[in-house]
């Protein structure tokens, strides 16, 4: 049974998290063919924003918006999660008003309180912990070019945050290969390698060459080398990932028709070439395209009154549209 809430992939099982990626081509199929949906009519979304950005806000806005809902903007500083208002007094008070939570935090600790204490449902837009809607879209984007999820070798060249951690585990519920290449002092912790379970060492792997990582792979990803509420450390991280980046010559050390990701934004000249974004190889802007109607589908599961509906329709049936 999907959970109430979308907060971290590693609470569901791959039937769970292929259902939403099944839903979610079905949207996308849906929206290209012009067809307007209404399961989302009169709902509304609270998306609490304590970190900016660009992605997140437009594809929940204009996302919802498809779906025939609205979607309400609410600053970190006009909440005050844990300052001004308590945690659980905000998810109280904003279930009395609202059909969904969308937060994108710094404290993973903060989506899971809030979770804890709203009775509507709550999903993560980013969390220093996680970033489950951006590997739903990224496991969208790579079933849209290669055909397939499973057994694809899938290589992160950057440091164990969010998003890498977050795409292991969907690499894992999808029967992916996830190699995460970066140096030995930014690898996955040891709690990291305890949460991923059997899959660690059979599905999700890390190494330090990132040479070795990359031959053969199917698809290489990175991110920025410093995130956000890491810039007193990015003279460090500059150095400690200089042989990291994806250029011309790594790229040419994997498959023939490997692809290459960036959740954006991207710091041209770092973690990537200019040349490699703007190489035939690159799927980025198709990815960050992924992001809406990854999101979309977790909206349509979650909000909707007809959720067991569509739950069975999904499971039980190929769709068409």
């Amino acid at each position: 049974m999907i959970a109430k809430d979308f907060l971290s992939l590693a609470a569901y099982t791959s039937e769970d998290f292929r259902l939403l990626l099944e839903l979610a081509q079905y949207l996308k199929r849906r929206w290209r063919s012009g067809v307007r949906e209404h399961a989302l009519d009169g709902k509304q979304l609270a998306m609490v924003f304590e970190k900016p950005s660009l992605r997140t806000r437009v594809s929940f806005e204009v996302g919802i918006g498809q779906l025939g809902g609205r979607a309400m903007y609410l600053s970190g500083e006009e909440v005050g999660l844990g300052k001004r208002e308590s945690v659980e007094d905000v998810a109280r008070v904003l279930s009395r008003y609202v059909d969904g939570i969308m937060i994108r935090t710094f404290a993973h600790q903060t989506v899971v309180d809030l979770a804890k204490h709203a009775s509507v449902p709550v999903i993560n837009g980013l969390s220093d912990a996680d970033h489950p809607c951006q590997a739903l879209a990224d496991l969208l984007t790579i079933q849209e070019h290669c055909g397939r999820v499973d057994g694809l070798r899938i290589v992160f060249i950057g440091d164990a945050n969010n998003v890498s951690r977050s795409l292991a585990q969907a690499c894992s519920l999808c029967g992916s290969q996830f190699i995460l290449a970066c140096p030995a002092d930014y690898a996955f912790s040891q709690e990291d390698i305890s949460g991923f379970g059997a899959a660690w060492g059979t599905r999700v792997s890390q190494l330090h060459d990132p040479v070795q990582a990359v031959a053969g792979a199917d698809i290489l990803y990175t991110d920025v080398w410093t995130s956000m509420g890491q810039e007193a450390e990015r003279e460090e991280r500059l150095r400690a990932f200089a042989d990291y980046q994806i250029s011309g010559k790594l790229l040419s050390q994997a498959g023939t028709a490997c692809k290459v990701m960036h959740c954006l934004p991207a710091h041209r000249g770092e973690e990537i070439t200019a040349e490699v974004m703007e190489s035939p190889a690159a799927i980025v802007f198709d990815q960050a395209e992924n992001r809406m109607h990854a999101q979309k589908a977790v909206m349509r599961l979650l909000m909707a009154d007809d959720r067991m509906r569509i739950v069975e329709q999904v499971g039980g049936v190929q769709l068409v549209g």
